[in-house]
């Protein structure tokens, strides 16, 4: 059985592109903001429902578990039945979702609703990987990617704020409510887009039967589970993406237990870090798209960018030496403005091996993969905090960058050299 084809630029370029790439954006501030919610409340939900640290990874890991699950699932639904459907049913899903947790009442309710959340919400980065690689040329895509990953930052940004002053004024519940609604609004203009001229229809294009193998490739999973490269992007997410969930979920209760703030002072200086993210998203996609349009090419372009953010990485391991909450709170900031940096440019490189069509699966696979590394430093993170403290856990997420990006290099090699044959 013959690979994949090499990847091919889109038919035509629409003038709509970049009002696709906003969308998207919005949806992912939205989802962060809707799976962000719970670990904001985290110093309030573990004191009213009773929760250790270990019972509070327990349900950030069902979470996990599902978006595990959904990944590989979502990424097959965006490839049969295309990007506008495929957001359709996770925004909708997950919106539903996450209004559900304001009926939570104890450790297995809230767990149960972290699950559904997690499966829906998964279905947002296959279909913007898609998306990005079916609109855009590729000498836009990391910057087009740039802007879409800033949602992953942009929504703890406005998360954090809004759901405590919602907490505060309102209660834990209201903020669930309030939250999960924001998704249903977001889907009135998703769904009025393809009746404005939108840049693919409802369902998307049949495979063009003079590229050969491309059908089946995209039918069969083997096909791409055999190339070592797709192996390269699923083990770079899955050792790299940690680094991200990691503070993601664990941030506020770090700096709530450890450097003692206030949940008042959380919503007031807890988005910091995440605003570096967002600049970390857009540098990292403008800093690459900028080098090709000087004339590097993409290998050497996404190379260069991941090279520089994973040299930043490591330096989270200091954070238990810096002696105050603020300097503590910049490192934090530097350490997610380089994440974002370097993985923007990893989740170019699917749409640099493949065609759009295969995108999503490989998309899929790569966030499952980020999932469970995710799942289990959650779980790890759980038990040695309980048990002993932050130190450890932030020692072994400054050595995961510089882990994923040999793994990412070894294996993927030149991306754009066609794929071996089988």
């Amino acid at each position: 059985m013959k690979s994949a084809s090499p990847a091919i630029e889109p038919a035509r370029i629409s003038p709509w592109r970049w009002w696709m790439a906003v969308l998207v954006l919005l949806a992912t501030v939205v989802n962060y903001i809707d799976r962000l919610t719970v670990s904001i409340l985290a110093p309030v939900i573990q004191k009213e429902l009773g929760l250790s640290n270990l019972q509070y990874a327990g349900v950030t890991t069902w979470f996990l578990l599902l978006y595990a699950v959904g990944m590989p699932l979502f990424g097959k639904i965006y490839d049969r039945l295309g990007t506008y459907t495929g957001f359709c049913l996770a925004v909708a899903g997950w919106s539903l979702a996450s209004i559900g947790h304001a009926a939570a009442t104890g450790l297995r309710s809230l767990s149960a609703w972290r699950a559904v959340l997690g499966f829906f919400e998964s279905g947002n980065w296959p279909g913007a990987t898609k998306g990005v690689a079916e609109w855009f040329p590729a000498r836009e895509r990391a910057l087009a990617m740039g802007i879409v990953n800033c949602g992953a930052a942009l929504g703890p940004v406005v998360a954090t704020p809004l759901v405590v002053f919602l907490q505060l004024r309102f209660g834990w519940q209201a903020a669930f409510v309030v939250t999960g609604t924001l998704g249903l609004f977001w889907l009135l203009p998703w769904w009025m887009t393809p009746r404005l001229g939108a840049p693919y229809p409802v369902r998307p294009a049949p495979a063009d039967p003079n590229r050969e193998g491309e059908g089946r490739a995209a039918a069969d999973w083997r096909v791409l589970l055999r190339d070592r490269r797709v192996w390269g992007v699923i083990l770079a997410r899955t050792f790299g993406d940690p680094i991200w969930w990691l503070y993601l979920m664990w941030l506020p209760l770090y700096l709530f237990n450890v450097r003692g703030f206030t949940l008042q002072k959380i919503g007031l200086l807890a988005w910091i870090p995440y605003m570096a993210a967002a600049l970390g998203s857009l540098a990292g996609g403008g800093f690459s798209s900028g080098l090709i349009a000087r004339g590097w090419s993409r290998h050497r372009a996404r190379r260069t960018a991941i090279l520089l953010g994973s040299a930043l990485l490591p330096l989270g391991g200091l954070a238990p030496w810096i002696p105050s909450a603020e300097g503590a709170l910049a490192l934090v900031s530097l350490i997610l403005f380089a994440f974002q940096f370097w993985v923007n440019n990893v989740q170019t490189i699917p749409s640099d091996l493949y065609p759009s069509e295969y995108v999503g699966a490989i998309a899929g696979f790569s966030g499952g993969g980020a999932a469970l590394g995710a799942m289990t430093l959650m779980l790890t993170t759980g038990w040695v905090v309980d048990h002993f403290s932050y130190t450890p856990i932030l020692i072994l997420a400054a050595l995961l960058g510089p882990l994923a990006t040999g793994a990412l290099l070894l294996l993927v090699g030149r991306p754009e050299r066609t794929p071996s044959g089988s």
